[in-house]
């Protein structure tokens, strides 16, 4: 059985900083692209960071410059390092790999169970 855990969620300041992990646990051939997206409240679900399998990245245009993503293959763990917070990055954070757990080079999308991650002084 697939899960992804998230940790590191909470409540920050303006301005401070803040790091999300996901780990992939269960039985799992390879991993293909490892992502973190978020929800406002009342708002749709966005991407904010992507880890392709071949290194690349790529972000959300809010979020440029503030927030890295990196991936430890060896843990099948996905970071996001998260500074110069501000307001209106409070919501819920996902992360989301896409997984091949039965060894046949088929991916399926799976998703973590979302992180609070507040911004507020």
């Amino acid at each position: 059985q697939v899960q992804l855990v998230e940790s590191g969620g909470g409540l920050v300041q303006p301005g401070g900083s803040l790091t999300l992990s996901c780990a992939a646990t269960g039985t799992i051939f390879s991993i293909n692209a490892m992502a973190w997206h978020r929800q406002a409240p009342g708002k749709q679900r966005e991407l904010v960071a992507v880890f392709t399998s071949g290194g690349g990245t790529d972000y959300a245009d809010s979020v440029k410059g503030r927030f890295t993503i990196s991936r430890d293959n060896a843990k099948n763990t996905v970071y996001l390092q998260m500074s110069g917070l501000r307001p209106e990055d409070t919501a819920v954070y996902y992360c989301n790999a896409a997984i091949d757990y039965r060894g046949n080079s088929y991916y399926t999308q799976f998703w973590g169970q979302g992180t609070q991650v507040t911004v507020s002084s």
